[in-house]
């Protein structure tokens, strides 16, 4: 018998009262809903034994086969739905659950791997799986949101958010009450904020997790921050710039002393891109001193100090304290007020590389920046060498980008050829339907010239600057992305997001 076949599709479950679900998935029957319609779902393995249990059935279905791939994604989600149905069925005991299992708690202290507690109670199963489809997809982030008949769980993958599973309003509160525990915070307080850290490990991996816990109108949500570890930074070359600006990069490390910026928006790579700046510059015969907010990298050969304003260690005193350790490097997480500035420029002027992140659209407006933090113009002549721009771009995923056209209208305002060939995002198993596959750093340089010093004395005007600088051939983050979007490496909607139209 010749079976309808749909393959590389995303379906969602079909939840029927009437089936037992447990019973159809034994005998690899899945069912989904397809143009609203409730479609059973087989793959050609176990195509007998399906149809068989289907016979068995009272209802009348439309039958399509599906490829492995597709198969296993619905049934991971009738999984999970199975998972929360189990949820559902716990009882009040289940909140004394969380003092009771005390053994649990130090399972997790002992960062025994999580792969291994299939015999632990369902809820701890249910975190640890989020743990591990996080890992699985490549995620920086896991949300667990609260509504108001439901919670949410969303990973951010390639710097977007999305959609992994609904949850039932009881489970959400026992899922946030679980990470709770394990990260070492106060399950009984719901009415303020708190921040905590926990360590899993993870097919003998131990990762950091940073935990941020915040009251909502409907409940608790939080954000767990995946950290990455020393072995994870990528080198200078891997960051993904251009070969040119890679090359500035190693001219600008080899200073014994001044300063060097990295710039741009949360989630832009800054961290990543200082700590790929450490690791080229560590070694035996150098003392590299960081203070951070938080420490987003472990890393053996660096000297980290993390921020705790609850004791007064700020930027600014930890930078203080830094200085009396006879450091060759420093490197503060973010110049974020007058005293931290001046400290830094201070430091940059005695010996020192000092390597830092400023919150500015462009690399030029640091300048001005700095300025408004009242550093004076001749410091920061004197001690600045170069200004990174930066912001991460989601790559096309080559297995289905598809060719588009771009209006006259488009092409004319960004100077671009109306005939040339440019993509757009579509979808597939390979990038998990997202249609973007990976990201790339794309930057401008800004090196302090002579020329640019010279202005600099008649007073601080970026936009001067700026122009003088492409002029003298600086490559901005819109010709970066222009290039891209000529070259089919990215969509004209992705391009816009970054920043197209920033000159």
């Amino acid at each position: 018998m010749q079976l309808p076949q749909i393959n590389d599709v995303d379906l969602d479950p079909a939840i029927d009262e009437s089936i037992d679900q447990k019973l159809a998935l034994k005998h690899s029957l899945l069912f989904a809903s397809i143009k609203g319609k409730e479609t059973a779902i087989v793959k050609e393995d176990a195509l007998s034994d399906a149809l068989n249990h289907l016979a068995k059935l009272d209802k009348e279905f439309p039958v399509y086969q599906t490829d492995d791939d597709s198969f296993t994604r619905l049934r991971n989600k009738f999984l999970e739905i199975q998972t929360g149905s189990a949820f559902d069925e716990m009882d009040a005991a289940s909140e004394e659950l969380f003092e009771a299992e005390s053994d649990l708690l130090e399972f997790i202290q002992n960062s025994q791997d999580l792969l291994n507690s299939e015999e632990s109670a369902p809820i701890i199963k249910m975190v640890n799986s989020l743990f591990f489809q996080a890992i699985k997809r490549g995620a920086s982030d896991i949300h667990i949101e609260a509504h108001e008949r439901r919670g949410e769980v969303r990973f951010r993958v390639n710097g977007a958010l999305t959609k992994h599973l609904d949850l039932d309003k009881n489970v959400t509160t026992l899922v946030v009450n679980r990470i709770k525990v394990i990260s070492g915070l106060d399950i009984s307080e719901k009415r303020v904020p708190q921040d905590g850290r926990t360590q899993v490990s993870i097919s003998g991996k131990t990762l950091d997790v940073r935990v941020s816990v915040l009251p909502t109108y409907y409940g608790e949500r939080i954000v767990m921050r995946i950290l990455m570890q020393s072995e994870n930074i990528p080198s200078l070359e891997e960051l993904g710039f251009r070969e040119e600006l890679t090359e500035e990069f190693y001219k600008l490390l080899n200073h014994s002393h001044g300063m060097i910026l990295v710039t741009g928006p949360t989630g832009s790579g800054k961290s990543t891109t200082l700590h790929s700046f450490l690791q080229y510059l560590s070694s035996p015969d150098k003392n590299i001193i960081t203070v951070e907010d938080p420490v987003e990298y472990n890393s053996d050969d660096i000297s980290q100090i993390q921020v705790n304003d609850k004791v007064g260690l700020t930027f600014s005193a930890g930078l203080r304290s830094i200085l009396r350790q006879d450091p060759d490097v420093v490197m503060v997480g973010e110049i974020r007020d007058t005293e931290t500035a001046k400290i830094a420029v201070q430091a940059a002027l005695t010996g020192h590389l000092m390597l830092s992140t400023l919150h500015t659209n462009d690399s030029t407006s640091a300048l001005s920046r700095l300025v408004d933090m009242e550093v004076e113009p001749f410091l920061i002549s004197s001690t600045l060498l170069g200004v990174l721009a930066q912001r991460l771009t989601r790559k096309l995923c080559p297995e289905c980008k598809k060719r588009t056209f771009l209006s006259p209208r488009v092409t004319h305002e960004l100077d671009v050829p109306y005939s040339g060939s440019y993509f757009k995002a579509v979808g597939c198993t390979a990038c998990n339907f997202t249609g973007y596959k990976g990201r790339q750093a794309v930057g401008e340089l800004f090196i302090l010239t002579d020329k640019v010093k010279e202005m600099m004395k008649d007073g601080v005007n970026d936009h001067q600057i700026r122009e003088l600088m492409r002029k003298s051939g600086m490559r901005t983050i819109a010709d970066e992305l222009k290039q891209m979007l000529i070259d089919g490496e990215i969509s004209y909607e992705e391009a816009i997001r970054v920043g197209l139209m920033d000159n």
